[in-house]
């Protein structure tokens, strides 16, 4: 059985060669699912500037230019043996008008195109990709620039650390979306740990050197590691346990092994629960690939 049956695409039609409909459409061709585009249009502030009359035929005008665009897109789709429906519309709130479409067609995958900010622009407005992940109930599959449209090498990024039960439940949901996922492109599925131990500060311990300290808990954190990839069945030469931190450790790997999309967790664990929603919303701006954020 497919392992995806909706899928849901949200365009920008400023971006009309977007790698996302390409991603998509592989997806939908691999798995059967049914693909439904929707191009959720900001509202044009300059046609505010037009009497009446005008506007709601400049706006008429607009949208269906867009209309015609992406049913020629579609055609082409449905040419594939894609099953494609497609909506465009107006978008006064275009976070909560995304998160209204999830909530009304139950999709299993949420597929955009990542939006690039600025560090300033982020210092002052959180992007609406940082809104989906923190607020999306379903996995959100964000297409960066690289990686073949149907993925070759999936890798689920997890956190070995710590044995809180909350830990360990996102761990299984990565492996299982990235396995999904996996399987569903007949892609090779690879466990990577970014094991960061610059938390390690010099002290004396038992009097343990820091070097003693250091190699104890790589030790530690390795093995912990490796009995979660075996309780996956996850073969060595696909594990990967590299040290650094997080966003760094995963955009070197991606970089490294052309990764094409990784799997993470919005939210880990250690020791007391805190968001990891900054790490895997800066990885948006660092990896060369896909990320998909369970």
């Amino acid at each position: 059985m497919s392992q995806y049956q909706q899928l849901l695409l949200i365009i920008h039609l400023a971006l009309r060669h977007s790698p996302a409909i390409d991603h998509a459409a592989a997806l939908a061709k691999a798995s059967g699912a049914r693909l439904h585009i929707a191009t959720l249009i900001p509202a044009l502030k300059l046609l505010s500037l037009l009497e009446e009359g005008d506007r709601e035929k400049a706006r008429a005008r607009y949208l269906q230019d867009h209309r015609d665009w992406l049913e020629d897109q579609s055609k082409l789709l449905r040419g594939r043996g894609i099953e494609v429906t497609t909506e465009v519309a107006w978008a006064d709130d275009m976070e909560q008008d995304i998160l209204d479409h999830v909530k009304e067609l139950q999709p299993d995958l949420l597929i955009k195109e990542v939006q690039h900010e600025s560090a300033l622009k982020r210092a002052f407005f959180t992007p609406l990709d940082w809104h989906l992940l923190r607020h999306c109930p379903i996995p959100v599959y964000l297409v960066g620039g690289g990686g073949h449209a149907l993925p070759r090498k999936v890798v689920a990024a997890v956190d070995a650390s710590g044995t809180e039960p909350a830990n360990s439940e996102l761990n299984e949901r990565i492996i299982q979306q990235a396995t999904n996922l996996a399987l569903q492109c007949d892609a090779e599925l690879h466990l990577l740990y970014a094991c960061d131990l610059s938390g390690v500060y010099l002290a004396d311990m038992g009097g343990l050197a820091l070097s003693d300290i250091t190699k104890e808990l790589r030790t530690t954190e390795e093995q912990s590691f490796i009995k979660l990839a075996g309780l996956y069945g996850v073969p060595s030469d696909r594990r990967h346990f590299v040290l650094g931190h997080p966003v760094s450790a995963l955009s070197d790997f991606a970089n490294e092994q052309q990764v094409d999309v990784i799997v993470m967790g919005r939210v880990q664990y250690h020791g007391l629960e805190k968001l990891l929603g900054s790490t895997t919303e800066h990885i948006l701006y660092q990896v060369p690939c896909s990320v998909l954020a369970v």
